[in-house]
């Protein structure tokens, strides 16, 4: 445990908000000297160390970037602050989600599986998983993937479960042209907010995807989030843009295309993140018996509701789940803290998982 606190503490001092490349060569570092496996660090930043051998092969997946810190989560020089109290540690990215990037370290470490075990630490996934979608792109191809995001207290609290699924996100932008006119004379124009609140209209009716992912039910979300239009309370105004956020689900987007039958309206895709969804029924069922046999409580699988690197993988082809310490509502905030004794929980999943890898 004591090694796993340590671990995490360094890994959560290190600054990575806007450059990786500190707490990469960390990573690259220790473990090149504490395992045998073969460990690289590409041109993108992303870390991958892999051994053993097989047919099939299985990651352990984080990232080691994080968002902006609050103002109370550095100090006058810049640096990290880090606090240990009460069983937790408090720090920018102990939840997200370095506490188990440690863990997944440590798991394959000492993991001695019959087939082929892979570590992945990418860069970027705050900014819509570039490093993930980086290293698909250069051949990173796992069978499986245990993604160490948060799962914890989706069933019941404190609670660590095995999300089987999750929704993507896309972000577009409904975009109104018009005719600018005196607002006087409204008629010698062509109002771009009244062709917007159209568009709206066409977004408001239309019906959330949703699907079946191993049992469980799973429904999207379209929302009209922004506007803006307008340049002068005297103008008739000729733009107006709308922010919509879809919470998308796996085969299925909301037909968002259709408010282009609207004069003027035009739509744009601004960002994909895509849903996951794992595919194998029986991994799936493995993880979970690794999560009840490490925990007193009963996990269940569960759907969560937001993107992680997990989307790529499973678009490329990868069966993934997700077992991590973090809880809803505690990445990204000023408080933001990792449970050390549900981190130590999810190396003990992570490395059942591992030992058990291939099934027979």
């Amino acid at each position: 445990m004591d090694t796993l606190t340590s671990l995490t503490h360094d890994l959560v001092s290190i600054s990575s908000h806007d450059d990786e490349a500190a707490a990469g060569e960390y990573i690259l570092t220790w473990l090149r000297e504490h395992t045998d496996a073969r460990v690289s660090r590409d041109d993108h930043g992303n870390v991958i160390a892999r051994k053993g051998q097989g047919d099939d092969s299985l990651a352990f997946v984080g990232h080691h970037d994080v968002v902006p810190p609050d103002e109370s989560q550095v100090d006058a020089d810049g640096k990290y602050v880090i606090e240990e109290r009460n069983g937790r540690l408090y720090g920018r990215g102990a939840a997200d989600m370095k506490g188990c990037v440690a863990a997944a370290m440590l798991a394959f470490r000492d993991a001695d599986p019959a087939g082929e075990l892979v570590f992945a630490s990418f860069v970027g996934e705050e900014q819509g998983g570039v490093g993930c979608q980086a290293a698909i792109e250069d051949g990173f191809a796992p069978d499986y993937a245990v993604v160490g995001e948060g799962s914890t207290g989706y069933s019941a609290p404190g609670t660590t479960d095995v999300a089987v699924a999750h929704k993507g996100r896309r972000g577009s932008t409904l975009v109104a042209d018009g005719a600018a006119a005196h607002a006087s004379e409204p008629e010698a124009g062509a109002n771009a907010i009244y062709r917007a609140t159209d568009a709206v209209d066409v977004v408001r009716d239309l019906d959330f995807p949703s699907t079946t992912v191993l049992g469980h039910e799973m429904s999207g979300s379209v929302a009209a989030t922004e506007i803006d239009g307008g340049s002068a309370w005297n103008v008739i105004p000729e733009r107006c843009a709308v922010t919509v956020d879809e919470r998308t689900v796996p085969d299925e987007r909301a037909p968002l295309d259709r408010v282009e039958a609207i004069d003027g309206v035009s739509w744009r895709v601004d960002q994909d993140l895509p849903p996951m969804a794992c595919g194998d029924a029986d991994f799936a069922e493995r993880v979970l018996d690794a999560a009840t046999a490490a925990q007193d409580a009963t996990p269940e699988h569960v759907v969560k509701p937001h993107a992680t690197d997990a989307g790529w993988l499973a678009q490329a082809g990868t069966d993934c789940v997700v077992v991590g310490a973090a809880e809803p509502g505690e990445a990204h905030t000023a408080d933001e803290s990792v449970s050390l004794a549900v981190i130590e929980r999810c190396r003990t999943v992570y490395e059942r998982v591992a030992e058990s890898w291939p099934s027979e």
